[in-house]
């Protein structure tokens, strides 16, 4: 009796551990690119943008998750007179 308690608490932690990783991978990490992309995307360098490929490429499942609510359109111009 006393292992099977021990077998379910090893069979929580791990569920536990993979649902802490699915969230991280799916969530956390892409809306830390998300606004990392929106603050660096005009401004990068070529190796920088590789990097964000290279990101985007990775943890594109994620990504894939948030697109519904992102909005990157061009920013608008100041057309001065």
């Amino acid at each position: 009796m006393m292992e099977n308690r021990s077998l379910d608490k090893k069979v929580m932690i791990v569920a536990l551990l993979y649902l802490i990783l699915a969230g991280a991978y799916l969530l956390v990490i892409p809306i830390a690119i998300l606004l990392y992309l929106k603050q660096r995307w005009y401004v990068a360098t070529s190796i920088e943008r590789t990097f964000m490929y290279f990101l985007v490429f990775f943890f594109f499942p994620g990504l894939l998750v948030l697109s519904p609510f992102v909005n990157f359109r061009p920013r608008r111009r100041q057309i001065e007179v």
